[in-house]
């Protein structure tokens, strides 16, 4: 993977190609403005042919002049803010495979082909302290842009581009924007030289395409009416969490693998408990699919979980109870336990199985196999999915609670958690739909699947300490440390099972459930 940088920047429209500008030494914070001189940049932006990336944001650049000369991506964190994750590679004829993987779940087989060039003349300043540390760039760009597809033209524009430096304070772009306001410049109201160019040289009589890619939420979807439209806009929400979310995994950022799984998890849940709405014949085969890359995601999140619980559980033991290698002995086993799940899961992302089911989810949400149901008011149609799904925990939970403590109420419990999870996501699915009592509904069902969770996670880490400690012994070591950690695993457990009545006595009130429409 290249180097990545934080790009936190605001874009001003200038009516003149040498703008003055203020003494921006006025603004707090700024000692100095120097200058740096005028660079000559040249820049090839690549997209496929219908603009997928565009339509996300993301800019895919070949640029040489400057010191930042190479491909650069640049993948929007908050476009509100003008804030983009920018990932550079080194120069190269065609597009690097490191950055192409990271737009594959938007572009997925479309080739990637240059649309559009830029060329800029940079007069840039450098906005320092009182030490000379770099604080913000301010470049007036003269751009001419040429349209490399057919039909295209050409156009030329100034624009003043504020960068700020890593490190420094966000508020000072508002104080250096304050500033330029005052001289009558405005915020561009492109989020990128890109959009501007690709609207400037659009060919004439042809209205520039601001969206409608696959993977678009909101794009031509007009506002949720039906039951059938509130399911199918929670379903394009969790598709975009997937396509979003892909190139996060594969930069390996934290707590992208497991956000990734639970919009799969969500949409598979949203197929079986709206099966009223939707034909399971359709989203039963797509749901399997789901649950295959939710196992492929998972394969070391679920160790490093577990791996993490022991190490906090032998982290807070006085150091009179640590008998034996016992951080040394957990290390191994964890190593052993790991596959290698950074380039497999690469790979998994990499490979036709995935795709096929991105593509799938999309015909689906192009064409959904809506059954009678879905034309019902969303008034008359959610609350009956949510309250079966409430229906279905309630006996799951009376079962397990029903069972003495031992290895069948474990599984009784395990299996009440999944029912948790599917009823809180029906109630989320609803949510937009039927408000408070849905919202509040999704949130009983939690609490629910929090206390399962933590069981079924200490059910999980008995086992491990288990074999732990028959490892340490065969290794001659004292198990003495594991069976104390078993131990608290143990009174956790129970300690969860104790708690269990009263918090899903607050989740099955029947307020809860008249309030939905029962």
């Amino acid at each position: 993977m290249g180097q990545t940088k934080r790009e936190i920047e605001r874009k001003y429209d200038v009516a003149a190609p040498h703008p003055a500008l203020p003494d921006l030494t006025g603004v707090a914070g700024i000692a100095n403005v120097v200058d740096k001189g005028v660079v000559d940049l040249d820049a090839v932006y690549y997209d496929t042919a219908d603009q997928l990336l565009l339509a996300d944001s993301i800019t895919l650049r070949r640029r040489s002049g400057g010191d930042d000369a190479g491909w650069h991506l640049k993948l929007p964190v908050s476009l509100a803010e003008g804030v983009r994750d920018e990932i550079h590679a080194p120069l190269s004829e065609t597009v690097p495979r490191a950055l192409s993987g990271l737009v594959r779940s938007r572009v997925r087989e479309a080739e990637l082909v240059p649309v559009v060039r830029l060329l800029s003349a940079r007069d840039l300043r450098h906005l320092v302290d009182d030490k000379g540390a770099l604080l913000a760039e301010l470049s007036i760009d003269r751009v001419r842009a040429e349209r490399l597809t057919e039909g295209g033209g050409t156009a030329e524009w100034a624009e003043i581009e504020v960068e700020l430096a890593d490190d420094a304070d966000p508020a000072l772009l508002d104080k250096v924007e304050k500033k330029l306001r005052k001289t009558g410049v405005e915020r561009s109201a492109s989020a990128s030289k890109l959009a501007k160019a690709i609207a400037a040289t659009a060919p004439k009589g042809r209205k520039t395409k601001k969206s409608g890619k696959k993977g678009e939420v909101s794009a031509g979807v007009d506002a949720p009416v039906t039951a059938g439209d509130h399911v199918l806009a929670y379903l394009r929400a969790q598709r975009d969490a997937l396509v979003a979310l892909d190139p996060a995994v594969r930069r390996d950022l934290p707590d992208s693998v497991h956000q990734m799984r639970v919009a799969t998890r969500r949409m598979r849940s949203a197929f079986r408990s709206y099966g009223k709405i939707l034909d399971r014949t359709v989203t039963d085969p797509i749901g399997d699919e789901l649950k295959w890359l939710a196992g492929e995601l998972g394969v070391d999140r679920d160790q490093e979980v577990l791996t993490e619980r022991l190490t906090a559980r032998i982290a807070a033991l006085p150091r009179t109870l640590l008998l034996g290698p016992v951080r040394g002995r957990l290390r191994i086993w964890t190593v052993a336990r790991r596959s290698g799940s950074r380039r497999r899961t690469v790979a998994v992302l990499d490979g036709k199985r995935y795709l096929a089911l991105l593509e799938s989810v999309d015909a689906l949400l192009a064409d959904p196999p809506l059954r009678k149901a879905a034309a019902a008011p969303p008034a008359d149609a959610l609350p009956k999915a949510v309250l079966k799904d409430h229906d279905r925990l309630a006996a799951r939970i009376e079962h397990a609670l029903a069972l003495p403590p031992g290895e069948e109420r474990d599984l009784a419990m395990h299996e009440a958690r999944k029912a948790a999870k599917r009823a809180r996501y029906a109630g989320e699915a609803a949510t937009p739909a039927l408000g408070k009592p849905a919202k509040r509904f999704a949130r009983r069902a939690k609490d629910v699947q929090s206390v399962l969770g933590d069981h079924q996670d200490s059910v999980v880490a008995r086992e491990a300490l288990r074999n732990l400690a028959i490892q340490a012994h065969a290794a001659g070591e004292t198990a003495f440390t594991w069976g104390l950690l078993y131990g608290q695993e143990e009174a956790t457990a129970a300690e969860r099972e104790r708690e269990l009545p009263e918090v899903w006595a607050r989740a099955s009130r029947p307020k809860l459930r008249a309030a939905l429409g029962s």
